[in-house]
């Protein structure tokens, strides 16, 4: 395959710090992530960094997640405000739309991977969760991640290509209680490890999926298929 230039969004992320290394060794990538001093919900900076910085390919793996910190308790849907629903749209659709927006502008071809989760093509489990909840406005952004990708995919074509990736539940710092009930409704019998997103995000950027635009991949270990 070709070198290419490519871009990760949430590069300092687990899955993005993990593609980082992985498509480095082959291509160029160029790093945006809040941690890198990024605010992609600057649509200002948003469009003059794309005006910049044109690349092959790009992979948004940035977006809000509801992950409890230690001594934090997980609450219900009857917990959640209002504010905090409107962020997670905003950061995870709105900042999204921007963010494709302006690479379509500034490039004339190329490929665009955004990253949904099996949440939003089904609801989580409040089992897996001790009885309390997900944050209901995660899984619904991802819904219509998925739903932007197809939107995209047709309105972008033939120059750009746009797909999606579902992954089920990536094993990181979860307690072994929780890997466990995951693991029991998972046919794989486990979560997922960072690095089996690679190949097939290698795979989306390059011209070997020349004929593939608006597909949902789902890897998620048999997770929604039963």
């Amino acid at each position: 395959m070709k070198k290419q230039k490519i871009i990760i969004t949430g590069s300092e992320g687990l899955l993005g710090k993990e593609l980082s290394k992985h498509l480095s060794k082959s291509n160029q990538i160029l790093k945006l992530d809040l941690l890198l001093g990024h605010d992609l919900t600057n649509e200002k900076f948003v469009r003059a960094w794309f005006k910049q910085n044109k690349a092959d390919a790009l992979i948004n793996c940035f977006a809000m997640n509801d992950h409890v910190e230690p001594g934090e308790k997980r609450g219900t849907l009857f917990d959640i405000t209002l504010e905090s629903f409107s962020k997670y749209l905003e950061v995870n659709l709105t900042t999204l739309f921007s963010v494709c927006r302006e690479y379509a502008r500034n490039n004339r071809s190329g490929s665009i991977v955004n990253f949904a989760a099996t949440t939003g093509m089904v609801s989580a489990r409040p089992d897996i969760y001790g009885g309390k909840h997900k944050h209901i406005a995660y899984s619904v952004s991802k819904a219509g991640v998925i739903n932007m990708t197809k939107f995209l995919a047709t309105h972008l074509a033939p120059n750009i290509r746009v797909n999606c990736i579902s992954p089920g539940g990536v094993e990181f710092d979860q307690d072994q209680k929780f890997k466990g009930k995951y693991a029991k409704l998972t046919p794989m019998k486990r979560m997922m490890k960072k690095h089996e997103l690679n190949e097939i995000i290698a795979y989306l950027c390059s011209d070997n999926s020349s004929y593939v635009t608006g597909a949902n991949f789902v890897i998620d270990g048999g997770w929604t298929a039963w």
